[in-house]
């Protein structure tokens, strides 16, 4: 009789070690997709934040071209590019100025040409 409750016993010991593996992989199976979504939304959260940083770095630049391009200076610089011309100012057309060179150096060194 004692081998009989011995192996209902070793047969007890067996099922419920059975039963916590079964219960253990149905947690791991529950557990599974929440912690990959978490996983997955840390390694996406990390790349907004640098893709964030990166946006707030290039605007900060812009900012900066941004006011130094609208300067009173610069803005005068680009007119004088464009060619604008201001109230008061006179406008000088030089044409021609290899030529003109070309005769400032032969004065220069005492030559005469036409």
């Amino acid at each position: 009789m004692a081998s009989r409750k011995s192996r209902r016993g070793a047969r007890l010991v067996v099922g419920r070690r059975w039963f916590a593996v079964a219960v253990l992989v149905l947690v791991g199976l529950l557990y599974y997709r929440p912690l990959n979504d978490y996983f997955s939304s840390r390694a996406q959260r990390v790349q907004r934040l640098s893709e964030v940083a990166r946006i707030q770095r290039q605007h900060a630049t812009l900012e900066r071209k941004l006011r130094a391009a609208s300067s009173p200076a610069a803005l005068a610089a680009e007119e004088r590019r464009l060619g604008y011309i201001h109230p008061g100012d006179h406008l000088f057309l030089v044409k021609d100025i290899p030529r003109w060179r070309h005769r400032q150096n032969a004065s220069r060194h005492g030559h005469s040409s036409g």
